[in-house]
């Protein structure tokens, strides 16, 4: 989930067709375009059978959540829904789910950073105190300096208008990863696995991963002129972004094969001009995006402890610890495929298969009737715990045996 369309002004439902496919778009298109070789790589050829089964199904979820707004006009956003349907407890469950993947992918664009500039950059490190610092981790602390600044802006929307360019990013990544193949020698060789069972899990997390844009859905839906057009929007959306995650998917692994790294650019030859052009938009739109994922943790801290003191000292007091915190956690656990795919099974796959489900059974009480959509529903639910259960054991298992 890309939150920075959250913070667009869209508060009133003045936005075209046209306007809210590329918020959504926007919203669909963010660092899991250059993860989804390895999803695939990780999987083998017939884990693209669930990509596309991931695609579907967030799909329908993304309608219930529309359904769930359309009982209700007072709902605006995805805490409503939850507190509509499970009262206080269903708002604070998906607040929280909300903030925990906010604050792991921030995390998760300093390791991206520390990755990729040291690779281009291997000598970039130095000694404090006796202490070593890696290129890796020295990146990690410098990037976090350059964004620090960033999320001290009372007013984001500046940021929100320049970072909201995720579909031409992810185009761009896209077409350049393309022209290393075609043009700058690499070539697309590598034939690949039909499957590979064990690495199923987390092929699938990371499928997951590119498809966490419900939270922002109730802002589109709120923000359009003619709402009976929003199902058009989302299928739009999700078909130009699957076609986008499937396209570099099958690129990437014809290219690299099983050798290629949890993040692509990692994998492209670093003195070509292509796989620059790559690597750097890859690395830019994070640096704009950190402020926008922060800003809603902050709010909800903001909201729940310091009311009392809801200063501008300690605004930047929180957002200070908030940046100090990531860094501390992405030189602890610089484990970038492993962390979204964690992400992925715990965090998305509760927010955009389980949730809309469980919430649309209880508002529309569909759950009293038994028939074909209580069924499907349901199997979206019992899979979902399923995937959840499994991918978050997967990535934790695999964490924990780096450390």
């Amino acid at each position: 989930m890309d939150p920075e369309t959250q913070h667009l002004t869209t508060s009133s439902a003045t936005s075209s067709f046209l306007n809210t496919c590329f918020n959504g778009l926007n919203a669909l298109s963010g660092v899991g375009i250059i993860t989804v070789p390895y999803a695939l790589a990780a999987g083998g050829w017939l884990s693209l059978l669930l990509l596309f089964t991931i695609a579907i199904s967030t799909f329908y979820t993304g309608l219930l959540i529309k359904r769930c707004m359309d009982t209700d006009p007072t709902i605006r956003s995805y805490p409503d829904i939850g507190d509509r349907a499970f009262g206080k407890t269903g708002r604070i469950m998906v607040l929280i789910l909300i903030n925990m993947e906010l604050y792991l992918v921030a995390t998760g664009f300093l390791i991206m950073e520390g990755d990729n500039l040291s690779n281009m950059f291997p000598q970039m490190n130095f000694d404090i105190l006796g202490v070593h610092v890696s290129s890796k981790k020295s990146f990690v602390i410098i990037v976090a300096a350059i964004i620090l600044p960033t999320t001290w802006l009372n007013n984001m929307r500046l940021l929100s208008y320049i970072s909201a360019s995720g579909v031409l990013a992810s185009l761009i990544v896209l077409g350049s990863v393309l022209w290393v193949g075609v043009f700058d020698g690499v070539g697309f060789q590598d034939k690949g696995r039909l499957v590979s069972w064990n690495g199923m899990p987390s092929a699938i997390s990371l499928y997951a991963f590119c498809y966490g844009v419900h939270p922002v859905l109730p802002t589109l839906y709120t923000s359009m002129r003619n709402k009976h057009q929003f199902s058009k929007v989302l299928l739009l959306c999700f078909v130009f972004s699957t076609v986008t995650y499937s396209s570099m998917a099958v690129i990437g692994y014809l290219m690299f094969g099983s050798k290629v790294e949890s993040q692509i650019t990692l994998s492209l030859p670093t003195d070509k001009t292509s796989s620059r052009v790559a690597i750097f938009t890859t690395l830019v739109t994070p640096i704009l995006k950190y402020a926008l994922l922060v800003t809603p943790i902050v709010d909800s801290i903001k909201e729940r402890l310091l009311y009392s003191f809801n200063t501008k000292k300690y605004s930047l007091l929180i957002k200070t610890s908030l940046v100090i915190t990531t860094v501390v956690v992405a030189i602890a656990l610089p484990f970038f495929g492993d962390l979204m795919s964690l992400v992925g099974a715990l965090l998305i796959v509760a927010a955009s298969s389980i949730l809309p489900s469980l919430c649309y059974l209880k508002i529309s009480g569909t759950y009293k009737i038994f028939g074909l959509e209580l069924v499907l529903i349901g199997l979206i639910v019992l899979i979902g715990i399923l995937v959840a259960i499994m991918g978050t054991y997967t990535a934790l298992a695999d964490i924990l045996r780096k450390l």
